[in-house]
C-alpha cells in the first residue's frame, strides 16, 4: 500500500511552482525590471500577512548586522531573478532554467571559501559534468547568438543564487526562514526602485498585472512558504534532490504551453547538469 508523504507532496508543488514561474518570461512582455519588482513586492505583502495571521514568525527585532546581511541577500535576489528572466525573455524557457541550474558548480567552489570547508572528490566530479554541459547547452560564444546571450545571462543567475544560497545558509542559523524571505523580497523590491525610475521603462500593461500577482503570491509566497513546510516532514537531502526536477517541470510545462521544442543538444546538455544537480543533493549529506 503506497502511503501518502504529505512533504513530499509540499515540496513537488513547491518546485512545480518555480519551474512555472519561468514561463512567465514569456508571458510577460514588459520589462524583466519590472517583472522581478512585481513578483518581490507582492512576494513580501503576502509574506508578511502569513506572518502576521498564520504563523509565529516575528518580523521584527533584528540588529544592524542582521539588517545589512538582508539587504545584501535582497539585491542579490534582484540580480538573481532579473538575469534569469532577461535570459528567459533572450532565448527560451529551457536555456534559462538550465543554465540558471549551473548554481552547484559555483556552489562546490564557493561554499568552502565561505564556511571553511574542505572541497571533496566528488565535488570536483559534479562541477567537470556541469561544465560538460553548458559546453553542450551553449553552441559557441559569439554574442550575436540569443542563445549564447541568453545562456550566459542564465549562468550568471546560477552564480548569484549560489551566493544567496550561501548567505542563506549562513543566516538561517539566526533567523527564521519565513523572517529571511520576507526581508530579501522587501529590500529587492526597493532596491529595484531606483534602476526602473532612473531607466525610464515602460510600465507593464494592465492586463500583465494579473500575471504579477501570480508570480508573485503563488509562484514566489506560496512555493516558499511550502518548501519550507516539506522540511518538518522529510529530510533536506530528499529536498535537495527535489529541488533539482525544477528545469524539468519547467521545460515540459514550456513544451506543453509555449510550444517551445528544446533542440537534442540542448536537452542532453541540460540532463548532465540536472543529473550532476540532483546527485550533489543526493550526497549533500555524506561527509
Amino acid at each position: 500500500m503506497i502511503r501518502f508523504n504529505k512533504g513530499i507532496a509540499q515540496i513537488h508543488l513547491a518546485v512545480f511552482l518555480f519551474g512555472f514561474s519561468g514561463l512567465f518570461g514569456k508571458f510577460l512582455l514588459c520589462s524583466p525590471l519590472y517583472i522581478v519588482f512585481g513578483r518581490t513586492f507582492f512576494a513580501f505583502i503576502t509574506l508578511f500577512l502569513f506572518a502576521r495571521f498564520f504563523s509565529k514568525t516575528n518580523l521584527f527585532g533584528f540588529n544592524k548586522e542582521q539588517m545589512c546581511s538582508f539587504i545584501l541577500q535582497g539585491l542579490l535576489l534582484a540580480v538573481h531573478w532579473w538575469t534569469f528572466f532577461l535570459s528567459i525573455q533572450i532565448s527560451s524557457v529551457a536555456i534559462g532554467l538550465i543554465t540558471f541550474s549551473t548554481f552547484p558548480l559555483f556552489v562546490t567552489f564557493l561554499e568552502p571559501l565561505f564556511f571553511k570547508e574542505r572541497l571533496k572528490k566528488k565535488d570536483i566530479i559534479v562541477a567537470l559534468a556541469v561544465f560538460i554541459g553548458i559546453l553542450l547547452v551553449i553552441p559557441n560564444f559569439n554574442f550575436s547568438n540569443n542563445i549564447t546571450k541568453g545562456g550566459f545571462l542564465g549562468i550568471i543567475s546560477g552564480l548569484t543564487f549560489a551566493f544567496l544560497a550561501l548567505v542563506n545558509r549562513r543566516n538561517a542559523r539566526i533567523s527564521d526562514s519565513i523572517a529571511i524571505a520576507f526581508y530579501q523580497n522587501l529590500f529587492a523590491s526597493i532596491i529595484l526602485i531606483l534602476p526602473i525610475l532612473t531607466l525610464q521603462i515602460a510600465p507593464p500593461q494592465i492586463l500583465e498585472i494579473p500575471l504579477l500577482i501570480f508570480l508573485g503570491v503563488i509562484c514566489t509566497a506560496l512555493a516558499h512558504t511550502l518548501f519550507i513546510k516539506s522540511l518538518t516532514f522529510i529530510r533536506a537531502q530528499t529536498a535537495a534532490v527535489i529541488a533539482g526536477l525544477e528545469p524539468v517541470y519547467g521545460i515540459i510545462l514550456a513544451f506543453l504551453m509555449l510550444n517551445e521544442s528544446p533542440q537534442a543538444r540542448t536537452l542532453i546538455g541540460g540532463l548532465i547538469i540536472v543529473s550532476a544537480s540532483i546527485f550533489a543533493g543526493f550526497t549533500s549529506g555524506e561527509k
